[in-house]
């Protein structure tokens, strides 16, 4: 999970694109002025080297949320809902969001949209989409010319020199405590590293290969990829200073 340690405004419309491997690019506009399915768009051809803007992506692969103010009670209300080849994903978008335990409402269905038989047949154009690079990344949308941060890309091309953190945590299913997991360990990291990190969340129950790969055995797992040495903790992710010891950061919170 790509951090620069952009706060998230109280009012604000969010944006996330997935590509059909499991990467993320996704921006927060406390202005409101528009939906940023362009700019995501364009950020993706940069970042992954493709031809042209993903723009067949959109909708299918895209998920929003309106925290807005309400004038009648002048209470604070949210609207999510995300499109079915995404929603599986509502404990990532809470996490990056900052929502909590919120459930996402899935987006109608268009008849003619999203036909896995068409998208397919980009596949062959279009190849990085389909590979997992480990990406979540945010756009910012705070200067004029909107701009993204590729510090965490950089850890999938040239470990040897980066200054960040590669983080999976291995998890089983997407229940409460998983989402609870989630939510405390994407804090810690946000309040604890000083440095750029990619966290990927991979569920063993659909991916039980990664688990082989990786070497983990029970859930929940936390492996440190980089830097080397490889690190893991497993069952207690409650134990700050046990993380903060794996990490090797000696930054106070």
């Amino acid at each position: 999970m790509t951090t620069n340690k952009l706060s998230r405004p109280e009012l604000f419309k969010g944006i996330a694109l997935f590509t059909p491997g499991g990467d993320l690019i996704y921006c927060i506009d406390p202005s409101k002025q528009g939906r940023w399915h362009l700019h995501l768009c364009t950020a993706l051809q940069e970042i992954l080297d493709l031809s042209e803007p993903p723009h067949f992506l959109v909708p299918c692969y895209t998920a929003t949320i309106d925290h807005w103010l309400d004038p009648r009670s002048q209470q604070v209300r949210t609207f999510a809902e995300a499109y079915p080849a995404v929603i599986r994903h509502q404990t990532l978008l809470n996490a990056i969001f900052g929502t909590g335990d919120l459930v996402w409402q899935a987006s109608p269905w268009q008849d003619g949209l999203c036909d896995r038989l068409v998208l397919a047949t980009y596949r062959s154009s279009f190849p990085q989409l389909w590979e997992d690079h480990d990406l979540i990344v945010r756009l910012d949308l705070s200067e004029a010319a909107p701009r993204y941060h590729q510090q965490a890309i950089a850890t999938q091309k040239e470990q040897s020199t980066t200054a960040g953190y590669v983080l999976r945590l291995f998890v089983a299913g997407h229940s409460g405590t998983t989402e609870r997991i989630l939510q405390n360990l994407h804090e810690l990291l946000e309040r604890s590293l000083g440095h750029p990190y990619t966290l990927k969340i991979i569920d063993v129950l659909t991916h039980p290969e990664q688990a082989e790969i990786n070497q983990v055995s029970a859930t929940p797992t936390l492996v440190k990829v980089w830097p080397q040495p490889v690190r893991r903790i497993v069952g207690d992710l409650d134990n700050v200073e046990k993380i903060i010891q794996m990490l090797g950061s000696r930054e106070k919170f």
